[in-house]
């Protein structure tokens, strides 16, 4: 298995205990249905036949904290993400929360 040139302690012990696969379990938007709710990439394998080897990477288990503050977290706050979801999640967590309904037309519709 590659892992990077730093903080490889870390990054083992987060793929780990991750089973070296991504631990997205649907923040990113897919909710990964056909791999029993969690996605089914892992590391160092092809996501399919025409995108070359995954690399999962050890980042925070909340797609918006920093990548600086990240750095500072041990593996327990860490979670196996595959580029594809982390980047989704973390365009998810940005957008925002949709409107509540307005009830000051209730009864606009009703008859």
């Amino acid at each position: 298995m590659s892992t990077p040139l730093a903080a490889a302690e870390v990054f083992r012990a987060v793929m780990t205990a991750a089973g070296w696969r991504c631990q997205c379990t649907g923040r990113c938007g897919n909710p990964h249905a056909k791999s029993g709710a969690r996605c089914p990439r892992e590391h160092d394998k092809y996501a399919g036949k025409h995108g070359g080897p995954v690399r999962l990477m050890a980042a925070a288990a909340d797609p918006l904290t920093s990548e600086r503050r990240a750095a500072a977290l041990g593996a327990g706050e860490l979670r196996a993400w595959c580029p594809q979801c982390l980047t989704a999640a973390r365009r998810a967590a940005k957008r925002p929360a949709p409107a509540a309904p307005d009830t000051s037309q209730g009864a606009l519709f009703d008859l």
